[in-house]
């Protein structure tokens, strides 16, 4: 990945020294981030980096999917007793369910843990990005849950959002061809403008899970649905039957759900075509 997206021989190792950045930088983000009420964190990927996260004052330590069976490392973290955000890449079950035992023993409550979903390639191929194994992972551990997304586009991440993600991690870039392998395979500020826009109305449209009629619904119930009437003149007395009862709109009388009820009576009064039915 990194050599097809750089063009680049030199070793992950030479690239990431290169690209590394100091404790300085760490602290100037983390002020930056302050004063826009952003919640700043990284990934640290060895003790030492958690630690120097944790004298920045970071609260929420996202753990990487390849340290997901490192114990020392899990310990470590778990032992800040802080908000954990635990990535699944290249894991099964067990393995989730072997690192959150650490976590939790080591003194992270599995309340302050978001589990993410990953598929670890890039960019993620769409056929094995199985996001339902999110709603596994959820059901499995009661846990939250997040997702991971190293696909193309944004439609997933939308998509994981309405299945019930809390997080969402995706990479960013200002510049999609700037020097570096994640540039190429990252959302640019367009795409996270729609990304953060589409999660917002998702947000909005999940809704309380109770099924009733919404206030703009309401208004518009008479006009949608139907009443019982005459479908031709009825005389007094005359027995209501299929040929002269009729369901039309709108929906301001008897509700054709008593149409059994109607049928086979007589009729009270006089109706014209069309006139409602009255009980």
């Amino acid at each position: 990945y990194q050599v097809s997206s750089t063009g680049s021989a030199e070793s992950q190792y030479e690239m990431l020294k290169r690209l590394e950045m100091s404790v300085d930088h760490f602290q100037s983000i983390s002020e930056a981030c302050g004063r826009k009420a952003i919640l700043f964190l990284a990934t640290g990927f060895s003790r030492e980096s958690m630690d120097m996260l944790h004298s920045l004052g970071v609260t929420t330590f996202k753990i990487p999917s390849g340290e997901i069976t490192n114990l020392p490392y899990l310990q470590h973290v778990g032992g800040y007793e802080e908000t954990v955000i635990l990535s699944t890449g290249m894991a099964n079950m067990d393995e989730i369910g072997d690192a959150l035992n650490v976590l939790e023993r080591a003194g992270t409550p599995i309340q302050n843990i978001t589990v993410l979903h990953c598929t670890t390639e890039y960019p993620a191929p769409f056929d094995e990005v199985n996001l339902t194994a999110m709603l596994s992972i959820k059901n499995h551990f009661g846990v939250k849950v997040g997702y991971s997304d190293h696909t193309q586009g944004i439609e997933v991440s939308l998509a994981a959002v309405a299945m019930g993600a809390s997080i969402i991690e995706k990479h960013f870039t200002l510049d999609k061809t700037l020097p570096g392998p994640d540039h190429i395979a990252s959302i640019d500020p367009g795409e996270l403008f729609d990304l953060v826009t589409g999660i917002r109305h998702i947000e909005q449209a999940l809704g309380d899970g109770i099924k009733r009629a919404t206030s703009s619904e309401r208004r518009n119930i008479d006009i949608a649905r139907r009443s019982l009437v005459a479908s031709r003149n009825v005389m007094e007395g005359e027995v209501f039957d299929e040929n002269n009862l009729a369901a039309k709109r709108p929906g301001e009388g008897v509700s054709p759900m008593k149409y059994y009820e109607v049928l086979g009576t007589r009729a009270a009064r006089d109706y014209k075509k069309d006139q409602m039915i009255e009980l």
